[in-house]
């Protein structure tokens, strides 16, 4: 193997004593796609920080091109032609594409930025690696597929030989992962070298030509990709078979929960975000939301959980009027949600474990039995949920920004799920999680379906939707385009036929959807339900 890069024996421990790497051996061949999987937590983006010098090895060598390497920053690994992008982008928000991409290498006319030549300097250099972006843009204005895209222009105008990818689908839709996936096997056609951090095995099968596997720190295994599948490589994983295909009981839905009639949502740029959304979330169900990213499921989202209110219509949770009402209003009505975004909206990074797990019920009387808070009560209510959600830290004092992606998402879901909720709305949960994690969520969530919660799974994956989903609805363009009562019944094909636009289904057609998964019943407050969720608008 003409070996580019080789990393021997890292070893990297963190001061609160967590072993994060263990005598890893990795290596990497030039002109290679080279996927990097694990569990979360398994050490693979502390084995790319310290390749790209924002963590420093107790241990170990790494070789580049040959030569022994001491990468003690960015820029230093830079230098070498190394270039990393990061799961959660380092853009600036304000500042338009070209000047991102040019940020510390900007072209001077006199002592100014010339916004010209930096505009030239980037649409030229997305036109050589086939990666269009819209250079005038602000980086605030343009799509996540678009960010990413700047990104990696930024690395490539550095010179950057070997690109490091982390989770880079994480936030894609399809489409925009069919354009990434083009754009890399450009970059290698050019003798670029590219390793790939993800959790999705599909992708990992489709784009890597070898795969390195970690797990608990130690490297594990190293396959050629077309000779593992996707359960070779997720047993390698987690140490044991894994469920791929969601197992779960019948539903037997019960009243509506959460009604949702004639939903719209104007933005301030006139924009028609939402038209006429209309649904119920019965009790004992899990109601799937699938559609491309973009067609309003972020708006309808933040609305059903109180982050923004809607231009018209109504949501009612359990009989109660909840609309454009507040978060905590929201809460204590009965309302759990696991945001799309973690880290802005699910977690508090600098508190620890055992404090997010109470940020949404400090105030209740078991947490403050008389006038300060018991802090042992907190401690033992986090201990125990760390133990129940398999969450890997030293302890529920461990600061939440010491753990991996996959276990802030186990924070956030255990919290949560744990609140008692008669409805839990549930945006993209298995984003940049493992298989291991995904499959143990997957199981909370049907547990809690099963006792009787009322469940409204919006994802962007569409194995997860389709597999979880006991009824599915489709939303296109801000519009229920198509409802089914048995989710089971649905193929990708036709889906996806609904999720591009391509079909859609009458409001006669959806009416009769929506009877046939109410069963039939006279229950008034059922019949009244259906009225309104036939549709969103569909003419």
């Amino acid at each position: 193997m003409n070996a580019l890069l080789e990393m021997k024996r890292i070893t990297k421990v963190y001061p609160n004593g967590v072993v994060a790497n263990q005598s890893v051996d990795f290596s990497v061949a030039r002109g290679e796609i080279h996927a990097l999987v694990g569990e979360n937590g398994a050490g693979k983006t502390t084995l790319m920080k310290v390749l790209f010098g924002l963590e420093r090895a107790d241990e170990g060598e790494v070789f580049y091109k040959g030569e022994k390497v001491d990468i003690t920053s960015p820029s230093v690994a830079i230098s070498h032609g190394i270039g990393m992008v990061h799961q959660h982008f380092m853009l600036v928000p304000s500042l338009t594409v070209a000047e991102n991409v040019v940020l510390g290498l900007e072209p001077r006319r006199g002592i100014s930025l010339d916004v010209k030549a930096a505009v030239r300097r980037t649409e030229e250099l997305a036109e050589e690696y086939s990666l269009p972006v819209d250079a005038a843009a602000r980086v605030e204005d343009i799509p996540v597929g678009m960010r990413q895209k700047v990104e990696i222009l930024k690395a490539l105008l550095r010179g950057a030989e070997l690109l490091v990818l982390d989770e880079p689908t994480a936030v894609l839709t399809p489409q925009e992962t069919v354009e990434l996936f083009a754009a890399l096997r450009n970059l290698r056609e050019r003798g670029h070298t590219i390793i790939f951090i993800s959790h999705k095995l599909r992708e990992v099968k489709e784009i890597s030509d070898r795969v390195t596997v970690m797990r608990n720190g130690r490297v594990v295994g190293v396959v050629r990709t077309a000779e593992a599948t996707e359960a070779d490589i997720s047993r390698m994983m987690v140490g044991r078979e894994v469920v791929f295909r969601v197992e779960k009981p019948p539903a037997t839905p019960g009243r509506p929960v959460m009604r949702v009639e004639d939903l719209r949502l104007v933005t301030d740029a006139g924009k028609e975000v939402l038209k006429g959304v209309s649904f119920v979330v019965r009790r004992g169900e899990i109601l799937g939301v699938a559609g491309v990213e973009g067609n309003g499921q972020t708006e309808l989202v933040e609305i059903l959980t109180g982050l923004r209110p809607p231009s018209g219509g109504r949501v009612l949770v359990d009989g109660e009027d909840v609309t454009g009402a507040d978060p905590g209003t929201i809460r204590r009505c009965g309302v759990s949600h696991i945001p799309e975004d973690r880290m802005t909206y699910g977690a508090a990074a600098e508190a620890t474990i055992r404090e997010n797990l109470i940020a949404d019920r400090c105030w209740s009387k078991r947490f403050n039995p008389r006038v300060l808070m018991s802090l042992k009560v907190v401690a033992e209510h986090g201990d125990a949920l760390v133990r129940e959600y398999d969450i890997r830290a030293r302890s529920s004092a461990t600061p939440v920004k010491m753990l991996s992606g996959g276990n802030i998402q186990k924070v956030v879901v255990a919290r949560e799920l744990s609140a008692d909720p008669k409805v839990i709305v549930a945006n993209q949960p298995n984003r940049g999680i493992d298989v291991g994690a995904t499959e143990f969520i997957h199981r909370k969530l049907i547990e809690k379906r099963s006792s009787g919660v009322g469940v409204l799974l919006v994802s962007a994956d569409l194995n997860e939707v389709m597999s979880l989903s006991d009824r599915l609805l489709v939303l296109y363009g801000g519009e229920v385009v198509a409802l089914f009562p048995d989710a089971s019944e649905v193929t990708e094909e036709e889906l996806g036929l609904y999720m591009l636009g391509v079909k859609r289904m009458t409001p006669e057609e959806m009416a009769g959807a929506e009877a046939a998964s109410a069963g039939g019943r006279a229950d008034p407050s059922d019949a009244e339900a259906r009225s309104p969720a036939v549709g969103g608008g569909a003419r």
